[in-house]
């Protein structure tokens, strides 16, 4: 195939991109040409032309906004692979092709999978020749994904809002495919990927976004094959300490959460690994546990002021502050932290990481436990503060917090098989195990999911009587609060509901695969979006809400919008809660999955077992059945011997009694016959009775599909007498917020004319001053020139007394009587002069202070007296 029929094909399946006849023949063509290419003798030449023909065909040819030339152009990249090098897709297509690709909605998924293999292609493919520009490439896609994490986030909320739908998605699909991308070059080319997001992860703004891209690639089934390679990578070390040194609740959520699924995997695959992080861990727990009085001291000094009178909000948070101002971290960790930027937030969740450690690891946990610097001095563990563990840990608070969650927890085997040395020492324990059976294990530590599976058993066995009816009711969670303080519960005794909640899992999975395939899906009765809650409904976008918030001389141009600031907390807290939501869902994802394998596993190991005890059954059956017909076959061999010896006796009687009985078979037949005619009458007078029961039956089957047919009629306006008792609800949960915002905004206001009544006061205070200012320039320039002018009189009255020298004595005397008041009366005004300027002196300062003090306040106040002052112009 020569290159000059290629280009034309090309250009003819160019022409027209929905004829899939050319598609499929240039396609032909080009895998025609690249095994002529690799069997060639000269590859490289072959591979030049093909590029310079390619790039000039999509200069002259391809049109950008054309779907038919991207996919077109795409297929024939995707069947040149095995031929292009990794640096003429990086240098060449990917800003070309492959990202538009990757941004485009509409283009078709095989597309889309075509641009993805050959980004991976060249990321994964380092050219001997050039390996610094595959390593930029790499470096290249994490800052993409991150650049498209951070969209909509922090000061890009306002031009996120700007965007219309259709960019909306053009930007979450980039991401997405980016993220994918990333997937599934890190399990192609673990190492490489880990290498990257540690080299990122010493930037603190960078830490969440690269928790969430490692949370998908662990979630991966592919990742437990390379579970060994992260655990031994710098890359843990880095999450851990990120988890143990900083102050983001949301960091240490997500965190959290990856490290509970990673636990049992490292169970399995690396369990000595895993041994070596032990200590980390624990303290680890220990920080999540006592997360409420960490969560409130983090916080910088501006937020723990009371508004009212400047002083501290609480002098247990701040003396927890000063405490643990004082835990700096040791120079040679280089950590820099990250801080917690959120005033509201909730403590990560606990207690999943607990029953992991505490199911794997009972005995050194529990040693832990009981003397926290103890054990992490008895295993070597260097504090990362510049203080020891016993300054650094409080060991009560870690004690009174773990008893509930240990109360409620059932006994670990474990605990009384081994101790804790033994614990370490033991190899692999965990090898014969699945990663299924240790998650599902894990959870059912926990008293109120075995209390949970004890009832949903005793349903299924009272689930036949008529009486039972099925009520929907709220689960109840045990919070650390409400179990501190009392007795130990037991399984058996725990009050929970006698019913459960009637899911439908048809349903379930119907929604969930309809919102994978990326369908267009209608939802019915949809709620108010949140939106309609920020933004008023005269407003069509968040951009122009914010506009008429701003003052007048801003409105004109783009640069100066800014969101109110109710809007951007809103947008804050939303954008941190679907964060957390979408962590939780894909750790609920995982664990279903690993419930569903731990699932198939107990019923295969059911079905072979229940086979087995089948088998064995039919075996003793077997055996008793042939001892059975041993001992009857020794028994009718003995009653034949015995007949044989007494037959010769019998055989007279026995001819005798044939003939009675002949004549006695003959009476039978007879009644038997007419025994036959009865039970044929008898058989006629039973059909007809059965005729008659079936009608009946069949009646009475009518009536019970009406009844169910009607039940089904009815049973939607339940369902929506139910959906609008909880939409009441809501709105008069939202109400209630919106009075007490309502408050708080009139509240607000009567500080903003406080404010505006004193600016207007250090305005007047401002303008005396400088009132004043002027009034001493002018004296003090009247005292320089009234000093020139006795500096005059002094040097006439000086060049005088140099003529005269010979007049009398009493002119003599008159002249230094004269020159003797002009000295004094000069010396007056010099002092006079060097008290005006100390005043001017000290009037600037003053000035200089209060234009400080003015020009230090900003924000909202500012904007009200930028707008109160154009209002009065």
């Amino acid at each position: 195939m020569s290159m000059t029929s290629l280009s034309n094909q090309l250009r003819l399946a160019l022409e027209d991109p929905a004829d899939k006849f050319s598609r499929e023949q240039v396609l032909n063509s080009v895998d025609e040409f690249v095994v002529e290419c690799v069997s060639s003798e000269a590859p490289e030449v072959q591979l030049f032309r093909v590029e310079e023909e390619l790039q000039i065909v999509y200069n002259d040819v391809v049109d950008h906004t054309s779907l038919g030339h991207t996919e077109v152009f795409l297929s024939v990249l995707h069947h040149l692979r095995p031929l292009l090098p990794s640096t003429s897709i990086i240098s060449t297509w990917f800003d070309l092709v492959l990202r538009p690709a990757l941004r485009e909605p509409r283009l078709s998924t095989t597309s889309v999978t075509h641009a993805k293999e050959l980004i991976i292609f060249a990321a994964e493919n380092e050219d001997p020749r050039y390996p610094e520009k595959v390593h930029e490439f790499r470096r290249r896609l994490m800052d993409h994904l991150l650049d498209a994490y951070n969209e909509g986030s922090g000061d890009d909320i306002l031009e996120w809002a700007k965007l219309d739908q259709r960019q909306r998605d053009k930007r979450q699909l980039w991401k997405s495919n980016l993220e994918d991308v990333l997937v599934k070059f890190g399990l192609r080319c673990p190492v490489a990927l880990m290498t990257q997001v540690e080299a990122a992860f010493a930037a603190p703004a960078s830490r969440l976004q690269l928790l969430v891209l490692l949370d998908c690639f662990t979630s991966d089934p592919e990742f437990q094959s390379h579970a060994a390679d992260f655990l031994r990578h710098p890359l843990m070390n880095n999450l851990l300490n990120s988890l143990l040194l900083d102050n983001s609740s949301t960091i240490c959520t997500i965190g959290l959460t990856m490290l509970v699924k990673l636990l049992p995997i490292f169970a399995v695959k690396s369990c000595e690994e895993l041994k070596i992080f032990l200590p980390r861990l624990f303290v680890i727990l220990a920080r999540i546990i006592c997360w409420e009085e960490l969560s409130s001291s983090v916080l910088p000094p501006t937020v723990l002021v009371d508004d009212d009178d400047g002083r501290s909000g609480s002098g247990k948070q701040a003396e927890e502050y000063e405490r643990l101002a004082a835990l700096e971290l040791r120079p040679e960790l280089r950590w820099e932290r990250l801080e917690l930027r959120l005033t509201t937030s909730s403590a990560p969740p606990s207690d999943a990481y607990f029953s992991s450690l505490y199911y794997l690891f009972p005995c050194n946990l529990l040693r832990f436990v009981r003397g926290p610097a103890a054990y992490l001095r008895d295993r070597d563990y260097e504090s990362p503060y510049v203080v020891s563990w016993e300054d650094a840990l409080d060991e009560d608070n870690i004690r009174s917090k773990s008893e509930p969650l240990l109360r409620s927890r059932v006994v670990n085997p474990r605990l009384i098989w081994r101790d804790w040395l033994k614990e370490l020492t033991e190899p692999d324990p965990w090898a014969n195990h699945s990663v299924s059976q240790i998650a599902t294990e894990c959870v059912m530590l926990n008293i109120r999911n075995i209390a949970l599976g004890s009832r949903t058993s005793f349903i299924e066995t009272t689930d036949a009587t008529p009486s039972l009816q099925t009520v929907g009711l709220p689960s109840i969670v045990m919070t650390p609060e409400d179990i501190s303080g009392v007795p130990t519960p037991h399984p058996g005794h725990i009050g929970l509901p006698p019913v459960k909640t009637r899911v439908s899992l048809q349903d379930m999975i119907t929604t969930s695969v309809a919102l994978k395939s990326n369908l267009e899906v209608d939802i019915e009765h949809p709620g108010m979006p949140w939106s309609a809650l920020l933004f008023p409904p005269g407003t069509s976008s968040p951009t122009k809400a914010s506009i008429k918030l701003l003052p007048p001389e801003s409105v004109g141009g783009d640069e100066g919008t800014q969101l109110p600031s109710h809007v951007a907390e809103a947008i804050s807290s939303l954008q941190h809660e679907v964060l957390l939501l979408r962590t939780e869902l894909n750790f609920e994802l995982w664990r279903s999955r690993e419930n569903v394998r731990h699932i198939g596993r107990l019923h295969q190991d059911h079905v072979l077992s229940k086979n087995a005890e089948a088998d064995r059954q039919a075996l003793h059956n077997k055996l008793r059945q042939y001892k059975s017909r041993v001992q009857s076959l020794e028994q009718e061999l003995r009653e034949h011997k015995e007949q044989s010896s007494s037959a010769k006796n019998k055989y007279a009687d026995w001819n005798t009694e044939l003939q009675k009985k002949l004549r006695e078979f003959r009476e039978e037949k007879k009644a038997w016959v007419s025994e036959a005619a009865a039970l044929r009458t008898a058989e006629k007078e039973a059909r007809a009775l059965f005729a008659a029961q079936g009608k009946l039956l069949a009646d009475a089957a009518k009536a019970v599909f009406e009844l169910q047919t009607q039940q089904k009629e009815n049973q939607h306006k339940i369902d929506r007498l139910h959906d609008y008792e909880r939409q009441i609800e809501q709105h008069v949960r939202m109400q209630t917020l919106w009075d007490a915002d309502f408050q708080k905004f009139n509240a607000r206001g009567e500080e903003i004319e406080f404010i505006k009544s004193r600016y207007k006061q250090m305005e007047m205070l401002l303008e005396s001053h400088s009132k004043a200012r002027d009034k001493l320039e002018d004296e003090a320039r009247a005292y320089r020139r009234q000093n020139q002018a006795l500096e005059a009189k002094l040097a006439l009255a000086q060049k005088r007394c140099e003529v005269s020298r010979r007049i009398p004595e009493a002119e003599i005397a008159a002249i230094v009587r004269e020159k003797s008041e002009l000295a004094a009366a000069n010396a007056r005004l010099r002092e006079d002069n060097a008290e005006l300027k100390d005043e001017m002196d000290e009037m600037r300062a003053a000035l200089e202070g209060l234009k400080a003090q003015l020009s230090g306040q900003r924000g909202l106040i500012y904007e009200t007296r930028q707008r109160t002052g154009t209002i009065a112009q």
